[in-house]
């Protein structure tokens, strides 16, 4: 019998955290890197490619409910420190601030295993202070380094709630392709399951 999965830490107290930081005087800038990309599932008055340098986009965090099992796990994207990574700032106006940061509370902090970070974005408009969900390496959920075998083996096996890791990481591929945002690593992990041709 699998045991349900326990959150690592209580996420209320981290909103309100990050709520009384944004403080509500101002718009909110949310910092996509993954499937907020091409999911944002929220109404946004502006969207712009940015760059956030000191962190990096890694398919390197264990998804035992959305990409995979407890069973089986899948993976999904953690922003880990250390480079830079392309992405695109999300601007949603101050009034819907309180909804928007409480519904992603609700998408991507209900394991407690992100870190939010407020996180300087350079934009071809000037620079944004955004949220980001980060991952250290000491958490639970980072796999540490992933052997080749280890990666065809999860795109091979891992589905969850919201289906496989490969579709996860061929969409998130796709729609940073469709913004001129390269990402190499994420190439040539596809490329080890015929996903993408070398």
């Amino acid at each position: 019998m699998t045991l349900p999965v326990q959150p690592i830490r209580d996420p209320a107290p981290m909103l309100e955290r990050t709520l009384a930081d944004w403080g509500g005087h101002d718009d909110l800038w949310v910092f996509g890197y993954g499937s907020l990309i091409w999911k944002p599932e929220f109404t946004y008055a502006e969207r712009r490619p940015a760059r956030v340098n000191g962190w990096h986009r890694a398919l390197k965090m264990w998804s035992r409910i959305n990409r995979g099992t407890p069973d089986c796990p899948g993976l999904v994207f953690g922003l880990l420190s250390g480079g830079s990574c392309q992405g695109m700032a999300f601007r949603i106006p101050r009034a819907d601030g309180r909804e928007v940061l409480t519904a992603l509370w609700a998408r991507e902090m209900l394991m407690g295993v992100y870190d939010p970070r407020w996180l300087a974005c350079q934009t071809p408009h000037g620079p944004v202070k955004a949220l980001a969900f980060t991952l250290s390496r000491k958490s639970p959920s980072h796999t540490g380094v992933l052997s080749e075998d280890q990666y065809r083996r999860i795109f091979n096996d891992a589905c969850g709630k919201y289906g496989t890791t490969l579709d996860y990481a061929a969409r998130t591929l796709e729609e940073l392709r469709r913004h001129n945002i390269r990402d190499r690593h994420l190439e040539r992990l596809l490329q080890l399951v015929g996903r993408l041709q070398a």
